[in-house]
């Protein structure tokens, strides 16, 4: 981690400024454009991130849709999944990140989006899933979230990568996409993932990462912030399982200083206050579950020293 100044790059961004004495890092102004005019007025302040290629900014926390989505042709459920989205949105939130490998998922993100007028608000993140013919599937997973452009797309597991990056690459340069990544998760193929953000000029990268699974400090985040490629954290809570196993575990008290109410928010905030964090994905069923995870994408971060006492606490109670 010595590579890269975390102070430095956290003025850099705009988004956090030192808070002396407290160990926690306050909030600057920086915003985007949809926040200030669709999110409450008295909401605070949403933390944004920096996609290093663009410059542009995007809120801190993001929304998964894995197993939450995949709810088939239930219109009630088809219904609660909207309801998650609308409270996400108003929320100040706008990624959500689907797959063709996540069922309905894409069909009900579409229904949302209609259903709310909300195709204006969405940073639609999507990925190429297939050996095959991935322009193909590229134009079914349009059709189900009835978009007409993606802002990124992302090789899936690095599934097809010789062909599917460099169609991903093309459409770029054709105005028919913004932005290009792609994915692991699980800690797989590590070193091929490594290969391939060295090789190419990618945007974005997705790998899983929380306060348990930290390999990804090592080598992967820095290089990523050297590289100027924008990352996504897939599995922030492990699939549900951390919150479940914290569950009844009071928070430390030096989470006071950070005004957190819940694990899930102390996880989220020690993920986005790592400097090469663009934006994690915690999936929900939960309008509640997801207002509550935009909100850790507000006030203080946690400094170096904060961040290691969080990964020391929730690695002895899980």
């Amino acid at each position: 981690m010595s590579d890269f100044d975390r102070r430095k790059f956290l003025k850099s961004t705009g988004a956090v400024a030192a808070l002396g004495g407290l160990g926690v890092f306050g909030l600057g102004t920086n915003r985007h454009a949809f926040a200030q005019s669709d999110a409450a007025t008295d909401q605070p302040e949403v933390i944004q991130k920096t996609i290093p290629s663009t410059g542009e900014t995007i809120p801190a926390v993001g929304l998964g849709s894995w197993i939450t989505f995949n709810v088939g042709n239930d219109i009630e459920l088809r219904k609660q999944c909207a309801d998650v989205m609308s409270a996400f949105f108003r929320s100040g939130g706008r990624m959500i990140d689907s797959s063709p490998m996540y069922g309905s998922a894409q069909d009900v993100i579409g229904y949302g989006l209609d259903a709310l007028g909300a195709h204006n608000k969405v940073f639609s993140t999507d990925k190429v899933w297939t050996s095959g013919d991935g322009a193909s599937q590229i134009k079914e997973t349009s059709e189900r979230w009835k978009v007409q452009q993606f802002d990124l797309l992302q090789v899936h597991n690095l599934l097809g990568i010789n062909e599917n990056l460099p169609l991903l690459f093309r459409m770029k340069d054709a105005g028919q996409l913004r932005y290009v990544g792609v994915t692991t998760s699980h800690g797989r193929r590590t070193e091929d993932l490594i290969a391939v953000m060295k090789n190419e000029r990618l945007d974005f990268v997705q790998v899983t990462y929380n306060p348990v699974d930290r390999k990804v400090e090592d080598y992967l985040l820095p290089l990523a912030y050297d590289r100027g490629i924008a990352v996504i954290i897939n599995r922030p809570f492990r699939g549900g399982s951390l919150p479940e196993r914290l569950k009844g575990e009071p928070l430390p008290e030096f989470a006071r200083e950070l005004g957190v109410k819940s694990w899930a928010q102390l996880i989220l905030k020690y993920l986005i206050s790592h400097p090469a964090v663009t934006c994690p994905i915690p999936a929900t069923t939960k309008p509640a579950h997801a207002m509550e995870n935009m909100a850790a994408a507000t006030g203080a971060l946690p400094d170096e020293k904060m961040r290691e006492q969080i990964a020391a606490v929730i690695g002895v109670l899980v």
